[in-house]
């Protein structure tokens, strides 16, 4: 069995739908799965309802009809007939999105954010499935929820491999074409559950692993995976091929084409996963899998933004020990920060971290108590693999260096 996944900038309007027909057609669809998600940068926009259901009612309506117009317009794109089932398909999922949002008592912000955002990846893939049978293509539409099952740490949910498994083997009738949703789950409760933003890597991994698929295809809008973000940086240069190691070091240091939790469990399987541009179908893109750690052998730049840089020291100039780190790492965690970085030497303690949650104001007062702490917002963290003794220039020239730390393959570099 194949795995395709298609990003919402694959399907963010009516061409880009027929465009994943146009690669079935090419391809082939039998023994097929596809996991795709929220059209667009409707996600953007459910954060946006979720926002205003807090802090902005008087916004909330107009939020969700936004979500219903951008949708409408797709149908309309899609169908020439209105009357057409999805038309009100389309509209009885926001009506239960508005049911939700009415009769919830719960205060918990990111309880709430998981129940609205799985929205995005129904409403697409119920578009496209009902597009597929309008094409004459059999098409069977699956309920990520009721399959991938999670614990209940919502945004960022665990995954409970073994139910997952067993619902996924015993759900997935694999000599037809399915579709899926990616980025969705849910908990023992049965309430719906994200993995992570970016999670539909992640979803067709899951899939592949517990079908032992032949195969996993991520279609982008780049040509595979570059040596650079070709928004930030200037003529970046496809990688023919990088092995599972190889991309798991630059999905840890924040490479946003491949999740960081989407290769475990390929590797696992040897499953190999090709990242290919929906824009030219035919193209070889990028093929990870085990052997050559990377080709060619070039600098990787990678740039995450919106971090803090605090350097905490001792009130009473003694030494930052074991202790002093493991009770920062303590208070980190219980704060929900995630490190980017660390550095220390004898009497400071520096730590690059991203405030997913918006406790960074907590975060301090908290480290207050016992140290001293210097706090540089809205810092930006390059990571270059495989530098050479240019590769930071070009950075350097237009930012200021608050921090470099090196290794024999990787240099970083938090500038602002």
């Amino acid at each position: 069995m194949r795995i395709y996944k298609f990003g919402g900038a694959s399907v963010k309007d009516a061409n880009g739908v027929k465009n994943l027909i146009t690669i079935l057609n090419t391809l082939g669809s039998e023994k097929t799965l596809i996991v795709v998600s929220a059209m667009g940068k409707t996600t953007n926009s459910l954060e946006l309802v979720v926002k205003n259901y807090f802090d902005n009612k008087e916004e909330l309506q107009y939020s969700i009809n936004e979500v219903f117009t951008f949708h409408n317009k797709i149908l309309n794109d899609l169908f020439n007939d209105n009357k057409h089932k999805i038309f009100s398909d389309v509209k009885e999922i926001l009506e239960n999105l508005r049911i939700f949002l009415k009769r919830n008592k719960s205060p918990d912000y990111s309880f709430v954010y998981d129940q609205v955002v799985i929205f995005g990846e129904i409403l697409s893939t119920k578009i496209i499935n009902s597009y597929l049978i309008h094409s004459n293509i059999r098409c069977n539409w699956l309920d990520a929820r009721t399959l991938i099952k999670t614990d209940s740490k919502y945004r960022d949910a665990n995954l409970n491999w073994e139910i997952t498994k067993n619902s996924i083997s015993n759900g997935v009738n694999t000599k037809l074409l399915n579709i899926t949703q990616g980025f969705i789950a849910s908990d023992s409760n049965n309430f719906s559950t994200t993995l992570g933003r970016e999670g539909s890597d992640y979803t067709a991994a899951i899939f592949a692993y517990c079908l032992n698929a032949e195969s996993v295809t991520i279609w982008k809008d780049v040509p595979g995976v570059l040596n650079a973000d070709p928004r930030v940086f200037k003529k970046p240069q496809l990688l023919n091929k990088i092995s599972y190691t190889e991309a798991i070091e630059l999905a840890f240091y924040g490479a946003s084409v491949i999740h960081p939790k989407t290769l475990q469990p390929l590797q696992k399987k040897e499953i190999p996963l090709y990242v290919k541009s929906f824009l030219n179908p035919s193209g070889n893109g990028t093929a990870i899998s085990r052997g050559t750690k990377i080709d060619p052998l070039i600098p990787c730049f990678i740039v995450q933004r919106n971090l803090n840089l605090l350097k905490l020291s001792s009130l009473d100039f003694s030494f930052i020990v074991e202790d002093n780190i493991s009770d920062i790492f303590q208070i980190l965690h219980e704060n929900k920060m995630k490190v980017d970085l660390i550095q220390n030497s004898a009497i400071s303690f520096s730590v690059c971290v991203y405030d997913k949650y918006s406790r960074l104001k907590e975060l301090l007062s908290i480290l207050k108590a016992t140290f001293k702490v210097e706090c540089t917002e809205n810092v930006s963290l390059f990571t270059i693999r495989h530098f050479n003794e240019n590769s930071s220039d070009e950075i350097l020239k237009n930012n200021k260096l608050l921090l470099e730390q090196r290794t024999n393959e990787t240099l970083q570099l938090v500038v602002s």
